[in-house]
């Protein structure tokens, strides 16, 4: 039985970007993973509204990506994969961070991973960056708190590709694959789960054959 991680934000948690409840388990992205990759593999979600790489956030409190990365990797070892999709929430306005910062904030979190003992035998786990979606046009209640972001999120493929190449992670553009959604901005609608899903079990079977 091989074990992955996918350590996010609010779209790997599941937010609907229509304002409704959580997704089902089925239809977020890690659920879809789950199903596509079938018997012989275990997906544990570990999505968080609001995680950011590795910043405190002043006014939400308790969301620093890495604070929280060292004992989840000790709760759940051992493990084969790490899937790391974060950096949306860093494009928050308070932050005033670049895109380049932002993906170098992801490549800390893929340090983490690659100096643990979370993985078999006591050794690191495989990790896939993902670079998550760009921005889309933004509904008034975020137009304020994530202003600039959506160029910002733009110019995460070409960071995150670096960060990858630097730390000899797996990387996945999800620009590539998925929109954000119209509605807010930010969020995956139902569909983009599929297919989000989809690419990163294919991805998962080259990087842990069966």
């Amino acid at each position: 039985m091989k074990t992955i991680l996918c350590y996010g934000d609010s779209n790997t948690w599941g937010s609907d970007p229509g304002g409704g409840a959580r997704f089902d388990p089925e239809t977020r992205w890690p659920g879809v993973l789950r199903r596509a990759l079938g018997d012989g593999y275990r997906v544990i979600e570990e999505g968080l509204g609001g995680r950011t790489t590795v910043w405190n956030d002043p006014i939400e409190g308790y969301k620093n990506g890495k604070e929280y990365l060292i004992p989840c990797l000790d709760t759940h070892q051992p493990l084969d994969l790490v899937i790391i999709m974060l950096g949306t929430n860093d494009l928050k306005h308070r932050f005033s961070l670049t895109a380049f910062d932002i993906a170098q904030g992801a490549g800390v979190l893929v340090e983490v991973v690659q100096n643990s003992r979370a993985g078999r035998d006591a050794g690191p786990p495989r990790v896939l960056l993902l670079a998550p979606p760009p921005v889309a046009t933004l509904h008034e209640r975020f137009q304020e708190m994530f202003k600039g972001a959506a160029a910002k999120s733009r110019q995460f493929g070409k960071y995150y590709r670096q960060v990858a190449a630097e730390r000899g992670c797996d990387l996945l553009d999800t620009a590539e694959l998925v929109r954000s959604s119209e509605l807010d901005g930010i969020h995956l609608e139902p569909g983009e789960h599929a297919k989000l899903g989809l690419a990163v079990a294919e991805r998962v079977r080259l990087i842990l054959p069966d």
